[in-house]
């Protein structure tokens, strides 16, 4: 995949997190993608409201689908893109998947577990090496919570 994939399969993820607004929920989306098809095989976006469940964050309900869907808790063959910078819950659950690639839209220097906060993949007791891509298209998805959160400021 090439730099002109990682904006394809981002504005899909960007899709995602503006159902999730449209669903009054905190708009962040994710798909994950066959690194070996191209062909994105699970997408959602954020429905923590909606399913009462802390855990429901895009990330871990694209995961869950996939690692459902192939009866395995390991999904090496794929990799995953998201609007904001994964929490550290997602990125631990990122991490346990093992997927090969994660493509991060805007950075989270507040929450996330990726670049900042617990930085999760740089820890010694992380035992999964994955491929990092940060800022893919980091304006546009950051407007997309900036935006959200106008609203709700009135």
């Amino acid at each position: 995949m090439n730099f002109q994939d990682d904006h394809t399969y981002m504005q899909a993820a960007m899709e995602e997190a503006r159902l999730a607004a449209s669903r009054d929920e905190v708009p962040i989306g994710a798909v994950l993608v066959n690194h070996e098809t191209g062909k994105i095989v699970a997408r959602n976006g954020n429905r923590t409201i909606e399913l009462h469940d802390p855990t429901a964050h895009a990330e871990i309900l694209t995961i869950r689908e996939l690692c459902n869907e192939r009866k395995s808790q390991r999904i090496p063959d794929y990799d995953l893109y998201v609007t904001l910078e994964p929490c550290t819950m997602c990125t631990a659950a990122i991490g346990f998947a093992r997927i090969r690639k994660l493509v991060i839209g805007a950075p989270d220097e507040k929450g996330g577990g990726v670049c900042h906060g617990a930085k999760f993949f740089d820890q010694p007791t992380c035992h999964h090496k994955i491929e990092i891509v940060h800022n893919v298209m980091a304006d546009e998805c950051g407007q997309i919570l900036k935006d959200y959160f106008k609203t709700k400021r009135g």
